[in-house]
């Protein structure tokens, strides 16, 4: 009996995580909405709508089992695929599965949810001017093929487990795989009309709706809960509460971190340096949250919210145009954590930060390599980027028809 309500209550505490994972969706969609122009807010909302349902579904037909696809012992652990579909395995659903934790439905469905966030990082990053139907293209295949094989190499017991690689909650297996897709797709479709003169240098282009993006942030922080507690596997008592406490820390000394250090360099509190230095920080503290006393998580954000502010200027420099400060949030900060595991906290040593190091390189090098086949297959038949006129309109009303916000005008240029 006591073995029976420690199974369900951990099942119910990972069906809650994946909840606040499966919210974080609106926070991203928030947070690109309010950070972007009224003119492409239909098409914001079409993209993340088209990657949590299109992720789920492409989940479902082969990314769980590319991404567990039971390796044999011995094996080298590079890729395998367990079969299209999903059904339940014997004893799925039964205290003998994941050390009673949750069970197998919970599983894919948890899973899932993390599956479609690499494509809703890349969205943020290409908004205002990337055709609707290459993004889709794109993230069913980043979702299907990309992010699962990447994801078998660490939490599949891949080659990387094998390795002693750590990676908590996906610093790296789920932001920095959609940072460095995000980094080749800036790259490759090139800089909103506007963005930078005549001169190279950057022109701000601001944000429509800056109290929807703080709501997107907040909410975003919310679904951490989810996304880093639900990481735990079960609700022990102990590490899902240090778990928490790790990541809000690191939120909060990230925000307060990048707020400061760009008052020093920038000479004015800005609020979007400040939202995304939380960002940073929980993206920070994702890899190692688990291994992290509380001031090690402290001094992870503080570090995170400064390569915000240092990440955002150093991609303005290289005139790359991120309109939400993607890159800098996800690839960099995502890279800082994971080789964090090996100078922080419990696993801290120099042959583990040099396995996370390695492990990083193999991840990006991978990741980027599939994202240019990718988007140059696309750009070279379909096209990547919408005409000048279309841009200029706005992508609501060139490739919807629609308008966000019929009987209000603010920011149209």
């Amino acid at each position: 009996m006591e073995s029976t309500a420690l199974f369900t209550a951990n099942n119910v505490w990972m069906m809650i995580c994946t909840a606040l994972v499966f919210f974080m969706h609106l926070g991203f969609s928030f947070l690109e909405i309010g950070l972007t122009r009224q003119k492409n807010t239909i098409n914001i909302l079409f993209k993340n709508f088209f990657v949590i349902t299109s992720g789920l579904l492409i989940y479902c037909i082969g990314g769980f089992n590319l991404m567990y696809p039971g390796f044999e012992e011995g094996a080298m652990g590079i890729l395998k695929f367990a079969g299209f579909g999903i059904t339940a395995p014997e004893g799925g659903m039964t205290v003998e599965y994941a050390s009673a934790g949750y069970t197998w439905w919970t599983d894919f469905l948890f899973q899932g949810m993390f599956a479609a966030t690499a494509a809703t990082i890349v969205s943020g990053a290409v908004a205002e001017r990337i055709k609707l139907n290459s993004f889709m293209l794109f993230s069913i295949i980043y979702v299907g093929l990309v992010y699962p094989i990447i994801g078998s190499w660490k939490w599949g017991g891949g080659f990387l487990d094998q390795w002693g690689f750590y990676d908590f909650a996906g610093s790296t297996l789920v932001h920095s795989v959609g940072g460095w897709a995000a980094l080749i797709a800036v790259y490759l479709l090139g800089a909103r009309i506007g963005k930078f003169g005549k001169d190279g240098k950057p022109n701000a282009i601001p944000g429509h709706n800056i109290p929807l993006a703080s709501a997107g942030v907040l909410i975003l922080w919310l679904g951490w809960f989810g996304f880093n507690g639900g990481s735990v596997l079960s609700a022990d008592p102990e590490l899902t509460s240090l778990t928490l406490v790790t990541t809000c820390l690191a939120a909060a000394a990230g925000g307060v971190s990048s707020a400061l250090f760009s008052n020093i360099m920038f000479k004015n509190f800005d609020l979007t340096m400040f939202m995304n230095g939380v960002l940073g920080g929980l993206v920070g503290i994702t890899a190692g949250a688990d291994q992290m006393s509380p001031t090690d998580a402290i001094f992870i954000g503080v570090i995170a919210g400064v390569i915000i502010v240092l990440g955002i200027s150093l991609i303005d420099k290289l005139k790359l145009d991120d309109p939400v400060g993607a890159i800098a949030v996800h690839l960099i900060c995502g890279i800082w954590g994971t080789l964090a595991v090996g100078i922080f906290g419990a696993m801290a040593s120099i042959d583990q930060f040099i396995i996370q190091l390695i492990g990083v390189g193999i991840v990006g090098a991978f990741s980027c390599i599939s994202a240019v086949i990718t988007l140059f297959i696309i750009k070279k038949t379909i096209g990547l980027r919408v005409e000048e006129e279309e841009e200029l309109k706005g992508l609501d009303l060139s490739e919807h028809g629609m308008d966000a916000y019929s009987d209000f005008r603010l920011n149209q240029h």
